[in-house]
Parts: structure tokens; C-alpha cells; sequence
């Protein structure tokens, strides 16, 4: 095949007419780069060691005259269009989406999901309405004190007792500690809001339900309370286990006048 200048060329074609889309091979020597005009997309490209000639793989989507040039050598590909036979050809409307009918896993999978959802809100619907008997099950809440309020004081003090609070210099942490429990069993034992009331108050209602010696035993538990945490009076030891005596006296004396008629009988 002759190149553009009458010449042998070095480069050729393995076909000189492709139809559109088509590919073709190019050979021309190594060391020349190989230009193809618009539309010719050289697909791959490997070099024969032996011969020192390079191989191009080419195709072209658009029809017509392209020229190709590797060096000083020009060759023309002429690319032919596809030819369409309108006379014969059917020419159909696209077809419309078909439903295809659901198998018996697709249903399946859905039945199946409903249920696993039904179950979910039951046993959910389930736990929030025994959700106290679960957390007892559980160990989650806390075990019902069966104890009265006379017994929850008395160890309440017996065990501000052995923790020696005043003994390490933590006087005010005592007579408030001392006073809370007072207080906390008042209101428990009696109805009073002994939580809520001032020093004052509490003993004065205290003696208004006629318990005039509680009174005074409750009265002498505050006034050392109140010149510790207000004052920053400093009481002497003997004052310090006076008051937890005071508190203890008076604790057991207002539940003899205020203990549930059966708890009188189980005491025997």
C-alpha cells in the first residue's frame, strides 16, 4: 500500500475500509508515534521485539475519510455507516413494564417480618405492663424495707454510733446526721413533717399532741444540734453521746405511745 508521498510506506493498514464500529490493525516502525485523526480510538498497542515494528489495534464510531499518521506516513481509513432497510425492518413502541407475579419466598418474607414485628411490640407491651415483676426477677429495684419505723432509727443511730464521726472531728456531719434520723422517724411514726418544720416548730408540735416529756428530750437533741451547726459551738465528749442517748430515749419512748395497736399484740 503506497503512503501520500509515492512511496513504499512503512506504515500499512490490515484493512483500509471498515464498517462502522469494525476494528482494523495499524503497523508501523517503533519509535514513531502513531496520531490518529478524529473519531479513531486506538484501542490497544504492542511491539514486535523481533521485527521493531509496533501494532496498533484501531476502531471509529464515525463515518467517513480519517487519515492516520505514524512519523512522515499518512494512510486514510474510510469508515462506512450502517446501512438500515426501513422497507423491511419493524420498527415496534417500546413494550410496557410487565408485573411479574410474587413467589411464594417473597410473600413468605413479608409474612414472616409482620410477625417477628407483632411479636417485638408484645413483648414489649408485655414487660411495661409487669415491668415491677420483671425488675424484682431482675434483682433491678430495691428490697422492700418490712421494717418499722422504730427499728429503722434504732439501727440508723446504732450505726452513726460505731462510725465515730465527732471522735474524728466531724462534729457538724454528726448532729446533722443525729437530727435527720429524729426527724425522719417523727415523720414516719407520727404524720408530722418534721422534714419540712425548724427546730422550733417540731418540738412545739410534738408537745401540742400532749408529749410533753418527748418534747423535752427532743428540745435538748436540737438546742445542741443548733449551737454546733449555726453557732460552731464546740460541745464537750460527754455532751456528744448525750445527745445520741437523748435521741435514743426519745425514740423508743414516743413509739411505745405511737406503735400500731398490732404491733403491741406481736410484741407480746
Amino acid at each position: 500500500m503506497l503512503g501520500c508521498t509515492g512511496v513504499q510506506a512503512q506504515m500499512t493498514l490490515g484493512a483500509d475500509t471498515i464498517v462502522l464500529g469494525d476494528q482494523t490493525e495499524v503497523l508501523f516502525p517503533s519509535g514513531q508515534e502513531l496520531q490518529p485523526a478524529g473519531g479513531v480510538l486506538v484501542l490497544g498497542v504492542e511491539t514486535d521485539s523481533a521485527t521493531g515494528m509496533v501494532r496498533a489495534r484501531v476502531t471509529c464510531f464515525e463515518p467517513g475519510e480519517h487519515w492516520l499518521k505514524a512519523g512522515m506516513d499518512s494512510l486514510p481509513l474510510v469508515v462506512l455507516d450502517v446501512d438500515v432497510d426501513t422497507t423491511t425492518a419493524e420498527i415496534r413502541d417500546i413494550a410496557p413494564i410487565e408485573r411479574v407475579p410474587y413467589t411464594f419466598w417473597e410473600i413468605f418474607r413479608w409474612v414472616l417480618l409482620v410477625l417477628v414485628l407483632l411479636a417485638v411490640g408484645f413483648v414489649v407491651w408485655w414487660l411495661l405492663a409487669h415491668r415491677q415483676k420483671v425488675q424484682q426477677v431482675l434483682g433491678l429495684t430495691a428490697p422492700v424495707d418490712t421494717r418499722n419505723p422504730y427499728e429503722r432509727a434504732s439501727e440508723a443511730l446504732e450505726a452513726l454510733r460505731e462510725r465515730r464521726l465527732w471522735q474524728a472531728g466531724k462534729v457538724k456531719e454528726y448532729h446533722t446526721e443525729l437530727t435527720d434520723i429524729v426527724r425522719r422517724f417523727i415523720e414516719e411514726s407520727t404524720g408530722i413533717r418534721a422534714t419540712e418544720m425548724t427546730s422550733d416548730e417540731t418540738v412545739e408540735r410534738v408537745e401540742s399532741e400532749e408529749w410533753k416529756a418527748e418534747g423535752g428530750l427532743l428540745r435538748s437533741i436540737f438546742a445542741t444540734a443548733d449551737l454546733v451547726k449555726f453557732a460552731k459551738s464546740e460541745p464537750l465528749p460527754h455532751e456528744h453521746e448525750a445527745a445520741l442517748q437523748a435521741a435514743t430515749d426519745f425514740v423508743g419512748a414516743l413509739w411505745e405511745k405511737v406503735k400500731p395497736k398490732e404491733t403491741e399484740v406481736e410484741n407480746g
